[in-house]
């Protein structure tokens, strides 16, 4: 009996798998592929992610791979600036810039190679989950491979088995559709030199357009050109009525779409292949033991690189919250926290996104020059923001919502010594104090096994202590996935309390150390 059985070894499941074995939990790992997919297919992740992967324990062996870039740049039917949401020269208060892109092949890889060294997480690869049965205490899945067919048991199941999810459809859990679809051609090649774009007004003097992602929303041929890892490169073009898919992929007229970017820059064509452009969130996360995380729970335009993102944070907020349950900490009502939160959060971040691609996608001339003059007008009035801005707080679920902060993701500045605060502290159940508190209310913390620390002993750039006064707090509680679980103004005590209700503690007693979480 595995404690969790994870579907499918994508970057999802396979960050899944990394996150439970290093909070020592029994894992089973199954893919029907033996190998990661050989293509790239997502491009690109934010701060958030690099975090998740320093929790696990392989920042370093990824970020060498990951190419910080500087944000988005939307360009008109004019080709002038209509949208920038740039970070050049802005602080990191996150520790991790808000754009990295990188190539997926190697990041699966890295991941993977992290679960070597965890004895307690199994890999079946080149495996297909034929059908599975739930009962109270567990899930029997019937498996089948190359060696014939076997039957394994898990306690609890994340499907991470992507958009065509076997496992949400054997549950019967349809798709709410968001009204967007929209068919693009997406082109990766490797590039010996600078991408060329057209003659760009309004570009800020301090961002660096090699450094962007962007969005040409051009009527006559709306396009996207993103960085890449190394020479890497990608070209999104959307396909017009009337074009066909098979034709659009031909390498001629893949070569004609990209070389205006080129003009004699030498390069490689890696891939050319089409997409249908999707908004889509499941009606039910959670069936019983079983639940969707991924782009088996929700599917979301690509205009602001967050589906990859998505996921992530689905199973960094599951993990944990499995975790207390597993070691009893926990009721499993708990787990009905995870649609909670992670659902209304996916639908704001999606919703932005079909925004974005109702009027990149605009094909009449005329209602473009409107978009526009519209969208210049709202930048000229200061509603701008980075693409970080986009990621809203939890506002319902394990939180103390009441709470001023409560359900932000918290900061993370570099200390004096040049070490991220996570790496300091640890990035389990921490209780920030500024100032001296009640040390009754703090002991109770403390005796859960959460870890307290003053913020007077983190010797940092201000970012802490800026923190708490611009929330008029003097206490922080955070979580394992970095949201900050509820603050308060005078005594801790209140947070004591909290935690009892909103984790559903089945005991007074019981631990919620780094170790459980």
């Amino acid at each position: 009996m595995y404690d969790v059985a994870i579907i499918g070894c994508g970057p999802v499941g396979a960050l899944a798998a990394n996150l439970a074995g290093k909070a020592g939990l029994s894992v089973l790992v199954i893919d029907r592929e033996l190998s990661p997919h050989p293509l790239p297919r997502a491009v690109h992740l934010d701060h958030e992610m690099m975090r998740l992967f320093q929790a696990a324990g392989l920042a370093e062996a990824i970020a060498p791979g990951m190419r910080e870039t500087q944000g988005h740049l939307h360009i008109g039917a004019d080709h002038g600036v209509i949208r920038y949401m740039g970070t050049a020269g802005r602080p990191k208060p996150f520790g991790w810039a808000n754009d990295y892109f990188f190539y997926q092949p190697e990041l699966e890889r890295h991941l993977r190679d992290g679960l070597e060294r965890f004895a307690h997480v199994t890999q079946m690869m080149g495996v297909e989950l034929a059908a599975f049965d739930q009962d109270d205490v567990g899930v029997t899945l019937q498996l089948a491979g190359v060696d014939g067919a076997v039957e394994r048991r898990a306690r609890w199941v994340i499907a991470c088995d992507g958009a065509r999810s076997v496992v949400r459809k054997a549950l019967g859990i349809t798709l709410e559709d968001l009204h967007f679809e929209e068919p693009w051609l997406v082109v990766d090649a490797e590039v010996e030199g600078p991408v060329r774009f057209p003659d760009l007004w309004g570009v800020p003097e301090t961002a660096d357009i090699q450094q962007l992602s962007v969005m040409m929303c051009n009527p006559a041929r709306p396009a996207t050109i993103v960085p890449g890892r190394g020479t890497m490169r990608r070209w999104e073009f959307m396909l017009l009525p009337g074009e066909d898919d098979a034709a659009m992929m031909r390498a001629d007229r893949v070569a004609s779409l990209i070389e205006p970017y080129l003009d004699g820059v030498p390069h490689r064509l890696v891939r050319a292949t089409t997409y249908r452009f999707h908004g889509l969130i499941a009606e039910r996360w959670r069936e019983d033991r079983v639940f969707l995380a991924g782009d088996a729970a929700h599917q979301t335009p690509p205009f602001f690189g967050q589906g990859m993102c998505h996921g992530m944070r689905d199973v960094a907020n599951l993990v944990w919250k499995l975790n207390l349950v597993i070691r009893s900490v926990s009721d499993d009502a708990l787990l009905d926290s995870y649609q909670a939160e992670r659902d209304p959060h996916v639908r704001s971040v999606v919703t932005a996104a079909i925004e974005a691609g109702r009027y990149i996608c605009e094909l009449d001339a005329g209602k473009a020059v409107a978009r526009d003059n519209a969208m210049r007008e709202r930048a000229r009035s200061g509603q701008t923001g980075t693409a970080a801005d986009l990621i809203p707080p939890y506002r319902n679920g394990a939180i103390a919502s009441n709470t001023p902060g409560a359900g932000e993701r918290f900061v993370q500045p570099r200390i004096d010594d040049g070490r991220l605060l996570d790496d300091a502290t640890g990035s389990g159940w921490r209780l920030f104090l500024a100032g001296d508190r009640t040390a009754g209310a703090a002991e109770q913390l403390r005796a859960l096994g959460v870890s307290v620390i003053p913020v007077e002993d983190v010797a940092d750039d201000g970012t802490l202590s800026g923190w708490f006064a611009a929330r008029g707090v003097t206490a922080a509680l955070v979580r394992p996935d970095g949201y900050v679980f509820g603050t308060a103004d005078d005594d801790p005590a209140v947070l004591v309390r909290a935690v009892n209700d909103r984790l559903r503690l089945i005991t007074h007693a019981a631990t919620i150390h780094e170790g459980a979480v």
